[in-house]
């Protein structure tokens, strides 16, 4: 069994290394077994993309007078 691979470090790596297991499936001829090994490490990849998208959307902020406040109804007051 193949070792898991470890995290991107940034929500940038994992959308680029997630591109680029997308070409390679689309346009390399692949024994089954490494298909699903990547599709395996796409769906990982795209679970990480979207906590990393729920936590920054999470922070997301505007400023209200001179406080932050969160960003709610689409920032509207």
């Amino acid at each position: 069994m193949a070792k898991p691979a470890k995290p991107p470090a940034s929500f940038e790596d994992a959308l680029a290394e997630l591109e680029s297991i997308v070409q390679a499936m689309e346009n390399e001829p692949l024994a089954l077994e490494v298909s699903l090994e990547r599709y395996q490490r796409g769906i990982a990849l795209v679970k990480q993309c979207q906590e990393r998208l729920a936590k920054a959307e999470a922070q997301i902020r505007i400023l209200d007078g001179e406080t932050l406040a969160p960003f709610e109804n689409g920032g509207q007051p």
